[in-house]
């Protein structure tokens, strides 16, 4: 539960769009990553294959280490 598992989108060393677990939805930082974030996060098939890399990254991985 203490895992987190965040997904970003830079261009240009700007951050556009965040992915974050514990929130479960994308947060778009400048004008273009909010529209790509509200449009990401209507899909539902893209908001499970985030919330899935959660288990299969950060779980499988978490106990390697």
């Amino acid at each position: 539960n203490d895992i987190e598992f965040i997904y970003s989108e830079y261009f240009n060393k700007l951050e556009l769009l965040r992915f974050s677990s514990s929130l479960g939805k994308y947060v778009g930082y400048t004008e273009l990553g909010v529209k790509n974030a509200e449009r990401f996060n209507k899909d539902p098939s893209e908001l499970a294959v985030r919330r899935a890399q959660k288990e299969t990254y950060c779980k499988h991985n978490i106990d390697i280490d």
